[in-house]
């Protein structure tokens, strides 16, 4: 895994690429920076004369933030367990909006690559995966990472971890509805505006029946704990969230590397919601509103 690396310039480089697979496998920014930390942590940690037996840095920090992340996403989801309402993905915003905060220095989130594999839909399907299953998936179909060398992080044989991989991608599959990205920023649009004038039939119309709508707070702040399911339910939710929110504000935004929607108040972001759409008309809603999973949009947009 990983490219030859000789010197500590190089070994400082694999960062990106760490903070790549860390963000997939554990969905989470703050976690994906906190594992990368301790993977390399661990690499200066070693006596010199070690580092200089190791062929490939980049392979051996691989290898060890994912076995991290593996280990973080079995704790894990005795903490999702207990976690209040739905538990989704940190939503990550367009390059041009994170915010490198007052010093500059660049966010976790300014590493990572905005493709079809950090989509929220994506990351939620993820979620339904074994940790064994997600790693050997991430790594080999996203990452294109070689059995024989994810049999090395999981502890398996390339045989089981092709069979892991396997099954996950059986999951994906089921759960994946056909892709229709064009014309979603128009719809997302269309969304905004008949929320803004608090258009229930203008909703229902943008809305599939069948949509499901899944929200997250935390518990931190009020939201549904439960999904709200069909298209006049979910309109219906959406306007009384307007009448209860005076003075929010609706932003086009791109999240994770989407068309989305960004609500702000006062200039702070208080909600970033992510959609699915399908044939034209809104499938899925998954609105984020945990103030710990909007930091890297604390700044005024």
């Amino acid at each position: 895994m990983g490219t030859v690396a000789t010197s500590a310039d190089e070994v400082v480089g694999e960062r990106r690429q760490l903070i790549n697979v860390a963000y997939r496998l554990l969905g989470s920014v703050t976690e994906a920076e906190d594992a990368v930390q301790d993977a390399y942590a661990r690499w200066y940690g070693l006596p010199r004369s070690r580092q200089e037996e190791i062929l490939s840095p980049g392979a051996w920090l691989t290898t060890v933030t994912s076995r991290i992340c593996l280990d973080r996403l079995g704790s894990a989801r005795a903490r999702r367990e207990r976690y209040i309402g739905a538990w989704l993905p940190e939503p990550l915003p367009d390059r041009t909006e994170w915010d490198h905060g007052p010093t500059g220095r660049a966010d976790p989130a300014d590493q990572i690559v905005l493709d079809e594999s950090v989509s929220m839909a994506f990351l939620v399907v993820l979620e339904s995966m074994t940790p064994a299953e997600r790693v050997a998936f991430v790594l080999h179909e996203v990452f294109r990472y070689p059995f024989a060398e994810i049999a090395g992080v999981l502890d398996r044989t390339p045989a089981a971890c092709k069979q892991l991989a396997a099954s996950a991608r059986r999951r994906v599959t089921v759960a994946q509805a056909p892709v229709a990205a064009t014309g979603q920023a128009g719809v997302v649009r269309h969304v905004k505006e008949a929320w803004e004038s608090k258009d229930i039939a203008a909703l229902v119309a943008l809305l599939n029946p069948a949509a499901v709508m899944t929200a997250d707070g935390g518990g931190t702040v009020g939201t549904v704990l439960r999904p709200v399911e069909g298209g006049a339910r979910i309109a219906q939710y959406m306007v009384a969230i307007a009448d209860l929110a005076p003075g929010l504000e609706l932003l086009e935004r791109s999240v994770n590397g989407a068309p989305g929607l960004v609500a702000q108040r006062a200039g702070v972001v208080v909600t970033v919601a992510s959609f699915d759409v399908v044939d034209g008309r809104v499938t899925r809603i998954w609105a984020v509103r945990n103030p710990e999973k909007l930091r890297p949009w604390a700044r005024e947009i």
